[in-house]
């Protein structure tokens, strides 16, 4: 079923989650770099719309994937840190901070399989888009649940 959305509350008139982190950040700035609708556009198609549990926001299930990949750590390990960051919960699109996990490790490859590899592929592309020169990084990560090269460079 296709994930809820989520409305946008601020909390205050003088204050928003996104003024919490530090905005020179790397992870806020590559935040507000990603088009993120293009997943949206692509990824909704994709679910139900009228049966099943509603799904996780695919911002979230995007973003996760790409701090995976940013970090070199697994499914486990970006479920838990994310719990712990809010630069990852900004990044993942979150207006409040939240105390819990996110999701389990396993929906992140039961999305993987979702979106296959034109999704994996999408992903890709705007990482490289948005990393410009950077993209041209020799460092690769390998994902063996797809068995797909992926880069995503955090351009540092």
């Amino acid at each position: 079923m296709l994930p809820k959305k989520t409305p946008v509350n601020q909390l205050s008139l003088f204050f928003s989650f996104a003024d919490t982190p530090n905005q020179k950040h790397p992870l806020y700035i590559l935040a507000n770099q990603i088009n993120w609708s293009i997943f949206e556009q692509a990824f909704e198609p994709l679910y139900s719309a009228s049966t099943g549990r509603p799904a996780k926001p695919i911002r979230l299930m995007v973003g996760l994937l790409m701090l995976k990949h940013i970090r070199n750590i697994s499914d486990e390990s970006v479920v838990e840190q994310w719990s712990e960051n809010i630069y990852y919960q900004y990044f993942c699109g979150e207006t409040s901070f939240v105390a819990g996990y996110p999701c389990e490790a396993s929906e992140l490859v039961h999305f993987r399989k979702r979106i296959g590899e034109k999704g994996i592929e999408l992903i890709l592309q705007e990482s490289i888009r948005v990393n410009g020169q950077d993209s041209q990084d020799e460092q690769v990560s390998v994902d063996t649940t797809t068995g797909k090269e992926y880069q995503f460079s955090n351009g540092r």
